[in-house]
């Protein structure tokens, strides 16, 4: 056997059929390689166009503590220059405002069961006249408590905040209540209810009427909401719940999302809010968020805006990090949904707000006063050489309160010991913080840059013409 001459490999015939399937293979996988490095052209092409609009557009970061009124000149802002999306959205924000309405309740309710469950005798009877009537009106508004909670549950899962609305970025919560209030309105004039109990005296179709299917309840609080009406007046009006609350030193109407005023309005089946409804609205969202207006009034038609809200509660602000880390540009911004964290668009300017608020603690941390936490944050703001070139507008937002504290005769020295025997008055006190503001703004900053600030009320559309004029610059 080993003496058998042996055929050279290269001299084995190949059948000619392979010849031709490897002609074919090969023909197929270069064209799937063409179509692949095409798609990947495409891809990259289209990657850079964005990131060249991106870089084109305004960028915006709007810092500030929590409470301090950031959605709300988010809002201005949009209502100012991109009214379209701004009307689109207004039956969210309806059920956004019915949903504040019931956390109100949901606070005042444990509140009355903390202050009368307290008074129960050890042979387990509570003398209070409250009780039984309580106990009605909590029942009379399970139902209410109980859609409120599952709308919730779908714009917000996950969160656990029992008092406030709220949502995280990314999750497109928006558009989430606006798909599931239009399915709900196709249920309705689908419904399989009898025709008859589906039309007016004259024979008209009633689309205001509600079917009894769950999908539209567990998103839309109106018909539960209207049908409670009279029940959440008698608790809200009753004087000696006021005593309760007031005991407890909870002022309702300084909260945000306070509607309880407005039940006659909300608890309507045609309620549609109003602009300065809407302004009032509160959605607090744990995280941090990008909002795009595509501008289709004032400044430049068809130009974009990109406004980045952080995070404002003292848990949220190492969040803030990624936006200072940068040594190459003043401060960078990276999109949610990009992936390629090797390009970013600078923030030309950064808006912090600093509510008047001299009386009040950060709510995560009642031994800080919220104004000389204001402070702390432009301190660090105003030194940060990365943030040297960028444009700080300082905002003293919710100048409204400060004039209702001063006129409640509330002193500013008992709070901040320093202001002394100055007036006790709107100009003085704006003043005082402002020169404050001012020196560490003169101060701190790395190069000089110019003192830029304004006092504002944030539920009262504002700053048009001033925003346009920084925008434009």
């Amino acid at each position: 056997m080993d003496d058998m001459p042996r055929t050279p490999p290269w001299d084995i015939p190949t059948p000619s059929f392979r010849h031709g399937l490897d002609r074919n293979y090969l023909g197929r996988s270069a064209e799937e390689a063409t179509r692949i490095s095409q798609e990947i052209d495409e891809d990259l092409l289209a990657s850079k166009k964005a990131l060249d609009k991106r870089r084109r557009a305004v960028q915006i970061l709007l810092l500030g503590q929590s409470e301090s009124g950031k959605s709300s000149v988010i809002k201005n802002f949009q209502l100012a220059f991109a009214p379209k999306e701004f009307e689109k959205e207004r039956l969210v924000w309806r059920t956004i405002i019915q949903l504040n309405l019931i956390m109100s309740l949901k606070l005042i309710l444990e509140i009355l069961s903390h202050e009368w469950e307290s008074l129960i005798t050890p042979d387990g009877r509570n003398p209070h006249p409250l009780t039984r009537e309580l106990r009605r009106i909590r029942l009379s508004l399970s139902p209410l408590l109980f859609v409120g909670q599952n709308a919730m549950q779908i714009i917000g899962p996950g969160t656990e905040d029992p008092h406030n609305v709220c949502v995280r970025p990314g999750s497109n919560w928006k558009a989430l209540i606006r798909e599931r209030l239009d399915l709900s309105l196709d249920l309705d004039l689908n419904s399989t209810c009898v025709k008859d109990e589906r039309r007016d005296r004259n024979g008209n179709l009633n689309r205001n009427r509600r079917s009894q299917n769950p999908l539209t309840k567990e998103i839309d609080p109106t018909p539960v909401l209207v049908a409670s009406k009279n029940d959440i007046e008698e608790l809200w009006k009753d004087t000696r719940v006021r005593a309760v609350l007031k005991r407890r030193g909870v002022k309702m109407e300084e909260m945000p999302g306070f509607f309880l005023d407005d039940l006659g309005r909300i608890a309507d089946q045609d309620y549609v809010p109003t602009d300065s409804d809407i302004m009032r609205a509160r959605v607090r969202t744990l995280g941090v968020e990008e909002h795009r207006f595509l501008i289709n009034r004032g400044l430049e038609l068809g130009s974009e805006v990109y406004i980045i809200d952080v995070g404002g509660s003292r848990s949220q602000r190492p969040k803030w990090i990624p936006y200072f880390e940068d040594g190459k540009l003043p401060l960078r911004f990276v999109p949610v949904h990009w992936t390629d964290l090797t390009e970013c668009a600078a923030v030309q300017t950064i808006l912090f707000l600093a509510p008047l608020t001299f009386d009040r603690a950060l709510e995560e941390d009642p031994e800080i006063n919220r104004l000389e936490d204001s402070l702390m944050l432009w301190r660090e703001i105003c030194r940060n050489k990365i943030l040297a070139k960028a444009t700080l507008i300082l905002f003293f937002n919710k100048t409204d309160v400060l004039r209702r504290t001063l006129e409640a005769g509330v002193k500013v020295k008992k709070y901040v010991p320093s202001y002394g025997d100055l007036p006790n008055e709107v100009g003085p006190v704006t003043k005082y913080f402002c020169d404050k503001f001012r020196t560490y703004h003169q101060k701190l900053s790395p190069v000089h840059r110019p003192f830029m600030y304004h006092e504002t009320s944030a539920i009262v559309n504002f700053y048009f013409n001033l925003a346009g004029r920084y925008l434009n610059d």
